[in-house]
């Protein structure tokens, strides 16, 4: 990616390089998309919207919150921050089709930083079918990114948490837990991380949603869907009381992998129960940005869709009929 060629100043610090340079770099490693008429440059963007409605959401990133950067390289965060938001109009049932970025960061912050951050917003947005057009920056102690993205519904209805009802089943598209292992493997300092756990550090620093998956629940009907962000059951919680309903989910569909059972063993609490570690992070651990939707009982799932639950009447979450011991997610300000 990038293909901007070298931009004067990248060798030096945001500050060398000013903010109209900062802005040139930037644009340089960003594609507008196929439906951008007017990208960045102008005090607005352009984008079509082919179904004649707007899909719109925002996710924020604030180092030493959502990211380190002695853990994630600054391409990492860009795939990282530009996934948080699309993933959610993917949930909608919803195609991408832009990102607006914005960006505060130290005057001393390296410009290449920026630039490489910039590398892997693109790669990502390019990667989910969207450009990106546009966005603002400024200055800040900490790099802190907010990141809009765009989508259009195709002419179908949207997706809803509330549309779930008594007799639909609950599949997941995408992983479970692999990020939250990752997590773990950082911060208890697994260094170096074994080779056949690197995979759960590259989902928790650069997750890959599946956005298509999206689009093609919708297609087939889903009810109800939501991006799993904050954990499973935190998550679904959500679905079942916009819906009102309970939700049940079956533990024996969640059986961890070796991944993260190996993992679980890396860490120094290895003398804990190994099982129930891993388990946890299966239900409760976020940030893979996988999604999770309910259907009719007679829809014929794609195979990347696991059928792990079915919704009941009630109200609620639970595993295997009991309500789940500790919290079933993350939450900020708790």
């Amino acid at each position: 990616m990038g293909g901007g060629g070298e931009i004067a100043g990248e060798d030096g610090s945001l500050a060398d390089l000013g903010e109209w340079g900062l802005i040139a770099a930037l644009k340089a490693r960003m594609p507008a998309g196929a439906l951008t008429s007017v990208g960045i440059g102008d005090d607005s963007a352009v984008v079509a919207t082919p179904s004649g409605s707007v899909v719109v959401a925002v996710d924020l990133l604030i180092e030493g919150r959502h990211f380190r950067r002695d853990w994630s390289s600054a391409y990492d965060i860009g795939v990282k921050a530009a996934a948080r938001s699309l993933a959610d109009i993917a949930a909608m049932g919803a195609v991408n089709t832009a990102l607006l970025v914005a960006l505060a960061a130290s005057g001393t912050l390296p410009a290449r930083w920026a630039t490489e951050l910039a590398e892997g917003l693109a790669l990502e947005a390019t990667r989910a079918g969207a450009g990106v057009v546009g966005g603002d920056t400024a200055r800040a102690d900490a790099v802190t990114l907010s990141v809009t993205a765009l989508g259009d519904l195709e002419n179908r209805h949207p997706v809803l948490r509330s549309g779930a009802r008594p007799g639909d089943v609950i599949a997941v598209a995408g992983p479970l837990g692999h990020a939250a292992a990752g997590l773990a493997l950082l911060m208890a300092g697994v260094i170096p991380v074994p080779p056949a756990l690197s995979s759960l550090v590259a989902a928790q620093v650069r997750p890959a949603p599946p956005y298509d998956a999206g689009p093609e629940a919708a297609r087939l009907g889903a009810t109800a869907m939501i991006d799993i962000s904050d954990g499973l059951l935190a998550d679904l919680g959500h679905v079942a009381a916009a819906s009102g309903v309970q939700i049940n989910v079956n533990s024996s569909r969640l059986a961890p992998g070796t991944a993260l059972r190996e993992a679980a063993a890396s860490l120094p609490t290895s003398s804990e129960n190994l099982a129930a570690i891993a388990q946890e992070w299966v239900l409760t651990g976020g940030e893979d940005h996988s999604l999770a939707a309910a259907f009719p009982p007679d829809t014929m799932l794609p195979a990347r869709w696991r059928m792990i639950g079915e919704v009941l009447p009630g109200e609620g979450v639970t595993v295997d009929g009991a309500p789940h011991a500790g919290p079933g997610g993350w939450q900020h300000f708790r």
